[in-house]
């Protein structure tokens, strides 16, 4: 049965959640309702919430764009079926989508930002039915757990593909036990790189990656620049592979001292790739970047057609889900928030609605 209206945690205005009710609208024949069965709670959320970051739909609006579910309305063909919502949406009509970059498509839907007041935090969302990332069997992994897909695990997928990572690869991960960051160790080792170097100041959840796809791991606190280059020298000169060239770098800490260890780590014929988001300035001789023959490239989500790559991966355990993700009822997304906000938090945490 189509539910008449939708329970959502509304953002009225940064720094403030209400529980709500908004009516179902009417869908084009191109839309989808989805019912929510978790959605993950990302950094931008939290960007949105306590940060100032403006989003393209103004408050009041639900946030949220890490989204499985079921669709209960829409075409027949996906009634019933198990989806992820893309955390992009591209408009698939214009240049941009025509020149092959469909996920920095300007008319882009993303949910809790540009889909309107329509976010993940809800029971149900409407979205555009074409994108959506068909489920199939799971192997037993909770749908709940493969909301992350839409944003935490494809984005490092993009950042690859960016990169042009190929198998053979030495790449080195900063910020490789975060939320973004572990996934973004996982997707290296999966698509084929034969060193991962994982970079983190949690010790802790950077020596689990060490099983997770990282071969070696340096904790860079209270190192300047040139001891994390030794230790990476000491680690390649026991493989027998090159310290100085060639290396891809993936920063996804999105604060200035991993983004200044990173162009520290950058040399020759090295291509370095901007995964995480912050808002700090920093600076960098460019013609360091023409010495080294290097490149610095941004990455922005992911475009939906290579959702169900990403899914196979997960399906088939080489990238695992389970161990860096919990699910809480979405009742508790106000402590969520602020245990997120303030670093608390051990794992990436699926909101499932407890309406």
């Amino acid at each position: 049965m189509i539910p008449e209206f939708i329970d959502t945690w509304q953002m009225p205005e940064p720094g403030r959640l209400a529980k709500t009710r908004i009516p179902v609208p009417a869908l084009a024949p191109t839309e989808a309702l989805v019912e929510v069965k978790g959605c993950g709670v990302c950094h931008t959320d939290i960007s949105y919430f306590y940060m100032g970051v403006p989003t393209e739909q103004k408050p009041p609006l639900s946030l949220g764009h890490e989204i499985s579910g079921i669709v209960a309305a829409g075409p027949a063909n996906l009634l019933g079926r198990e989806v992820i919502v893309p955390a992009v949406m591209p408009c698939n009509n214009c240049e941009i989508c025509r020149m092959g970059r469909p996920n920095r498509c300007l008319a882009q839907k993303m949910p809790g930002n540009s889909l309107g007041i329509y976010g993940g935090f809800s029971s149900h969302i409407p979205v555009p039915a074409a994108d959506l990332c068909l489920v199939g069997d799971r192997k037993g992994i909770p749908l709940e757990h493969l909301s992350v897909i839409a944003d935490a695990v494809t984005t490092p997928y993009q950042a690859a593909v960016r990169a042009r990572l190929a198998p053979g690869d030495r790449v080195i991960v900063i910020g490789a036990a975060g939320g973004v960051g572990s996934f973004m160790t996982q997707v290296a080792k999966a698509m084929g790189a034969t060193a991962v170097i994982g970079i983190d100041v949690n010790h802790e959840k950077l020596k689990m990656m060490e099983g997770f796809g990282a071969d070696f791991t340096i904790n860079p606190k209270g190192k300047n620049a040139r001891e994390v280059k030794d230790a990476i020298k000491g680690y390649c000169k026991s493989k027998g592979i090159p310290s100085n060239f060639g290396w891809k770098i993936f920063e996804v800490t999105g604060v200035k001292a991993g983004q200044e260890l990173a162009l520290a780590l950058l040399s020759f014929v090295g291509t370095l790739v901007v995964v995480g988001y912050g808002t700090d300035e920093t600076s960098y001789m460019l013609s360091r970047l023409m010495a080294f023959d290097a490149e610095i490239i941004g990455t922005w989500g992911c475009p939906p057609q290579h959702y169900k790559a990403v899914l196979d991966l997960c399906i088939a355990g080489k990238i695992a889900l389970a161990p860096f993700v919990e699910t809480q009822p979405m009742s508790r997304i106000a402590q969520v928030f602020d245990d997120a906000h303030h670093g608390r938090l051990k794992k990436r945490v699926v909101l499932t609605p407890d309406f």
